[in-house]
């Protein structure tokens, strides 16, 4: 079986809601509203079909739901953001045996609420947070009861990218062109959250806590001399902070917690972007993810690349059981056949 863990949907119910969202409309979101396997059930269950034993454990796409409202109104687009998704396993759980919460970041007291709510009531399988929320980081103070929640509660975070065309590229222009703020901008919005995690020391504090990276743990793996040997002399390049003070503060090298994190699969068909990020993490940490359904055909060429790319890699048997679907069952407590 292939559990794809880090794909994503767009139930109903939200979308109805979102056409009426005018100050939402990013070119994200028309994005998202315009992949009509989104929310077309029997055209995605004929996309999934082509690959055997497969099913999606969902989650939402980007936009954030903290960028979609006000903290008065974000509570609201989650709720049913949530129902929607929690229905669809109901009635589909051959399709879809999960499903990832989203959370009102820009409301802490609601998001707790909602956590609580969706895991105790709906049976999610674990949450999603973006690598900043409205701009800010996610080691700011106020959002620390997010993570006591989620380790209390032993839930797994689906840590997600978001940035925008407004992140210019030069601090000298207004905008980023060209979409390099999501070609090159998201995959280092998702590496610069996990360093702000682990240098606030969320590792230390909640020792099980589980944060799957998406697209393989972004730069992390491939810069991994910077991580590594780099990282060992912090300090050594600024000169207005102590920052090696800081450093011991934490309980091991700052490579080792990187190392902690899970990433999935999403490289979009790079297969020596997965070898990179394999090698990295190891297989125990590596979950199987397409992020369907955002490839050039709107559904089956991410799945079918991603699944090319672990067939061609000299992986065992045992290994890519893990991958594929170990893993997720052990992760996600996932009730699957």
């Amino acid at each position: 079986m292939k559990v794809d863990i880090f794909c994503h949907i767009l139930p109903h119910n939200l979308r109805d809601r979102m056409v009426k969202l005018s100050e939402s409309g990013t070119t994200i979101k028309r994005r998202s509203m315009e992949i009509e396997c989104m929310v077309n059930l029997d055209m995605r269950f004929r996309m999934m079909d082509r690959f055997g034993d497969y099913t999606q454990v969902v989650s939402l796409a980007a936009p954030p739901i903290e960028a979609m409202g006000g903290p008065e109104q974000s509570p609201d687009l989650a709720r049913i953001a949530n129902d929607g998704m929690a229905e669809l396993v109901q009635k589909h759980p051959d399709r879809f045996p999960g499903f990832v919460a989203g959370l009102p970041l820009n409301n802490v007291e609601a998001t707790l609420q909602e956590i609580d709510r969706a895991y105790l009531q709906l049976g999610a399988c674990g949450v999603q947070l973006y690598s900043n929320i409205n701009g800010r980081p996610l080691d700011d103070p106020e959002f620390l009861p997010i993570f006591q929640k989620l380790a209390d509660r032993n839930l797994p975070i689906w840590l997600h990218p978001t940035r925008s065309a407004a992140f210019a590229d030069y601090k000298t222009e207004n905008k980023s062109k060209y979409e390099i703020w999501w070609t090159f901008g998201w995959p280092y919005e998702t590496s610069v959250a996990m360093a702000r995690i682990l240098f606030a020391g969320y590792f230390d504090r909640f020792p099980h806590i589980k944060i799957i990276t998406h697209h393989l743990g972004a730069m992390i793996p491939y810069f991994s001399g910077r991580t590594g040997p780099g990282m060992d002399q912090l300090g050594a390049r600024t000169e207005d902070e102590d920052l090696a003070a800081q450093g011991r503060l934490l309980k091991k090298r700052v490579q080792d917690y990187f190392k902690m994190f899970y990433a999935d699969t999403a490289t979009f068909g790079s297969r020596p972007a997965m070898q990179c990020g394999l090698e990295f993490f190891g297989v125990d940490k590596v979950l199987f993810a397409s992020d369907s359904p955002f490839d050039p055909e709107k559904g089956p060429g991410y799945i079918r690349e991603t699944i090319r790319c672990i067939e061609e890699l000299p992986l065992s048997a045992e290994e890519r059981y893990k991958i594929y679907e170990g893993n997720a069952r052990k992760l996600l407590r996932l009730k699957l056949a």
